[in-house]
């Protein structure tokens, strides 16, 4: 994925955000991470795009790994995002879980794919030490690794930690409106829309997709759904692209 004509930097990829439905909650205030990452001398940036990955070299991972060092190269990415399932089945049992080389420092060793990678976590991830992922003691094993806090939302009614997740969808709002960025990408795990096995999150779509509307999100990234989309709605506003590997 290639832009060109950036004002700035990408703001965490304008943003980096996981909204998951799911019945775990990981406590934590309700604050948003935002990353800046500089542009090339044409005002370009290139980047790839990966999910549900952590295989350890398993269900065809290494022969993936190997066409994105390829089209790393072609491209000169600048990063790598991963829509999270970083590690199946269950995430990491610790910081030291072998899985971490296993699955990511072992496999993806083309040279165009040492860039820096920002992650964000999926539901199998939080069957595991959520901790672990999110730990500066992995950057020291592989200084690549860069996972972004994420939020598990159960958006039920009658859900205690309802008020927390509004907190982050205001706070969302809050950003987006704020962002000057002139490309604005949120990355999470699980879908809007999708025509595969899971198909639409419900939820999601009834909460989340009317903020990136509002204001003028260009692209949502996800995984989640093991297979290549590109979803657009009948106002033409790109409300989803899901990806993996």
């Amino acid at each position: 994925m290639a832009r060109h004509g950036f004002s700035c930097g990408i703001m965490a990829v304008a943003l980096v955000l996981s909204l998951v439905y799911s019945s775990l909650v990981v406590p934590s205030s309700a604050e948003l991470q935002k990353l800046e990452h500089s542009i090339k001398d044409d005002g370009s940036l290139s980047l790839l795009v990966v999910g549900d990955w952590g295989r350890k070299g398993a269900y065809n991972q290494t022969h993936v790994a190997a066409q994105m060092g390829k089209i790393g190269k072609e491209l000169n990415i600048d990063f790598v995002v991963s829509t999270g399932d970083n590690f199946y089945e269950n995430g990491l049992t610790g910081i030291t879980d072998e899985a971490f080389e296993d699955s990511f420092t072992n496999i993806y060793t083309a040279e165009s794919l040492q860039k820096q990678w920002y992650s964000v976590l999926g539901n199998h991830d939080y069957r595991g030490d959520v901790l672990a992922q999110l730990s500066p003691v992995l950057q020291g094993v592989d200084s690549r690794w860069l996972c972004l806090r994420s939020f598990v939302l159960n958006a039920g009614e009658d859900d205690p930690h309802l008020g927390l997740a509004n907190r982050l969808r205001a706070d969302l709002d809050s950003a987006l409106e704020a962002s000057r960025a002139a490309w604005k990408v949120v990355v999470g795990h699980h879908t809007i829309r999708s025509v595969s096995i899971h198909g639409d999150t419900k939820e999601l779509h009834a909460s989340l997709l009317p903020v990136l509307k509002a204001h003028g999100v260009d692209l949502y990234v996800n995984g989640h759904d093991h297979c290549l989309e590109h979803i657009s709605s009948d106002d033409r506003y790109r409300s989803n692209v899901s990806l993996q590997a």
